[in-house]
């Protein structure tokens, strides 16, 4: 069994390139700039579990660097049974503040780039399951200062329903949508004060740990999950 993995190399995307390969797989994963980790992580991963495992540079709001990951994938792996499309960026700034090019990167990396990713590599899936990392910001739950960001990942549920129609009845495909989690990105931006208050929202009183958002997105993948297909789930702690 193989899974592609979207940014693999931090948080979400490296917990869940372990739980894949803990699990058996053989994983792929890309990066665009942090190389060093990202050949750190498939060696420790090969010597911890035994599998194949597998990182590339690759951009993928760039379709000919997609293209290019998609031939090496195809010719080294043939197939893959499991696509996590989990690279996101964000670019914080109010409405006075943010330029149209941070708005239209944060679109092209977290939306454009999901969908230059299934486009082509739903051509080697026989069969399986596509998950989409989104946000609970992208359905109800907004920050001024991520609009952008939001936007993004409201369209990638959107492409999440449109995706399981076109692919159906072979290939099922979900979303994962998680609140706040345990990650140093999470307290990048805000400081510990406000970290709290936002705990204080939430019903189980704290921020997820990645392990938990890895579980939920391994249960869509597997045949546990086997008639549950166009759905958008949040993990959010009951935000």
């Amino acid at each position: 069994m193989n899974v592609l993995i979207t940014g693999g190399t931090r948080g979400l995307g490296k917990e869940l390139v372990y739980k894949y390969a803990k699990e058996g797989y053989n994983v792929i994963f890309n990066y665009v700039n942090s190389s060093d980790r990202a050949l750190e992580i498939e060696k420790d991963v090969k010597d911890k579990f035994g599998v194949k495992c597998t990182s590339y540079k690759c951009d993928i709001s760039n379709e000919e660097d997609v293209l290019k990951m998609f031939d090496e994938v195809k010719k080294e792996f043939n197939s893959i049974d499991v696509l996590v499309n989990n690279a996101a960026i964000s670019c914080d700034n109010e409405l006075s503040k943010k330029s149209v090019s941070e708005f239209k990167k944060v679109i092209d990396v977290n939306l454009v780039g999901t969908f230059i990713i299934s486009k082509y590599f739903s051509q080697i899936m026989n069969k399986g399951s596509i998950i989409n990392i989104v946000s609970n910001d992208g359905i109800d739950t907004c920050y001024k200062e991520e609009m952008d960001y939001a936007a993004s990942k409201a369209g990638v549920i959107s492409l999440t329903k449109t995706f399981a129609k076109e692919l159906a009845p072979n290939i099922r495909v979900n979303a994962v949508a998680p609140g706040w989690m345990d990650t140093d990105m999470s307290k990048k931006d805000i400081d510990e004060s406000e970290l709290e208050l936002e705990k204080e929202i939430i019903l189980l009183k704290r921020f997820a740990k990645l392990e938990e958002v890895a579980n939920v997105v391994f249960f869509l993948s597997s045949d546990k999950a086997s008639y549950i297909n166009g759905e958008t789930i949040k993990v959010d702690g009951g935000y």
